[in-house]
């Protein structure tokens, strides 16, 4: 791989293992809704002049009305159930359990997606990502309710981005420019949260660190990592390109540990390592690369 194709490796990395971090601080002090709200606004801020120069506005705008049921998907309810889901959990639990996305895509094609099913070792990975997310959920989460309850969120928006990456597959979407995509549903995303959000708002201004966390969201983690990961993709190909999101889990784990002090226990530990080695065999020995090619965006691990 190229200098430059590892470059942008290590962004992906990072852009994409950072952002459960910065919502953890977001959702102390701001309602889930402003925090979606915010972080796609500004994305959309970025994205959509981006996809306008390079001609990529017009076709996905042609094809709306696919395209706001792709961004409820993938963007509008996930980024939601996440950022409620943090209020409850921690943010390394929250990056492990959507490190299951590539288990979810495998169970969901064995009913809806023939060209996705597994089989033999894909199969084995399939049921020891399983078994890690069982690991995680009943030793780290335990009987706490809240905690269940923020952990269910999480594995309903790992659902929706599962759902949404064998919708991406479809010739109606698959053909559309991807930054395009991108920048419509964020600026859709924004529209269909702006009601929820805007009766929410705080009384005061919040703490610099929450202000500098939305921007970091909206300029960092979205349109910045998406940018970026367009360019990787054509650096060096989807298979190479994709294997980042094995290692975001890590980076989210390790900033919550390091800089919000949350705990690293065995479970979290082990049902990580099973979640990990789940979803690299019951992919192949690589993330989705049919998927990857033709996904506007989201790392094993969204956006």
């Amino acid at each position: 791989m190229t200098r430059k194709g590892w470059l942008l490796f290590i962004a992906m990395s990072v852009f994409w293992g950072i952002p459960y971090y910065f919502i953890k601080i977001a959702v102390q002090q701001l309602d889930p809704g402003i925090v979606v709200l915010s972080r796609v606004g500004i994305a959309a801020l970025i994205l959509v002049p981006l996809a306008i120069l390079s001609k990529q506005w017009k076709p996905p705008y042609k094809r709306w009305g696919v395209v706001v049921a792709l961004a409820c998907i993938q963007i509008a309810v996930p980024f939601l159930l996440i950022s409620y889901g943090e209020q409850h959990i921690a943010s390394s639990l929250t990056a492990l359990l959507i490190a299951a996305e590539p288990l979810l895509v495998a169970l969901f094609a064995r009913l809806f997606d023939s060209s996705e099913r597994v089989h033999g070792l894909r199969l084995v990975g399939l049921f020891v990502g399983m078994v890690g997310v069982i690991v995680l959920l009943g030793f780290d989460v335990g009987s706490d309710g809240q905690r269940l309850l923020g952990a269910g969120m999480v594995l309903l928006a790992t659902a929706c981005y599962a759902i949404s990456a064998l919708l991406m597959k479809r010739p109606a979407i698959a053909s559309l420019p991807r930054l395009g995509v991108v920048a419509v549903e964020c600026s859709t995303t924004f529209v269909v949260i702006a009601p929820l959000a805007l009766a929410r708002l705080p009384n005061h201004v919040p703490a610099l660190p929450v202000l500098a966390s939305l921007l970091v969201l909206g300029v960092i983690c979205t349109a910045l990592a998406y940018v970026t990961f367009f360019a990787l993709i054509a650096e060096v190909g989807a298979s190479r390109g994709t294997v980042f999101t094995y290692v975001n889990p890590a980076v989210s784990v390790l900033l919550g540990v390091l800089l919000l002090g949350e705990p690293l226990g065995a479970a979290t530990i082990a049902g990580f390592i099973l979640i990990i080695a789940g979803s690299w065999l019951s992919t192949g020995g690589i993330t989705l690369t049919r998927r990857q090619e033709t996904l506007p965006g989201r790392s094993t691990v969204s956006k």
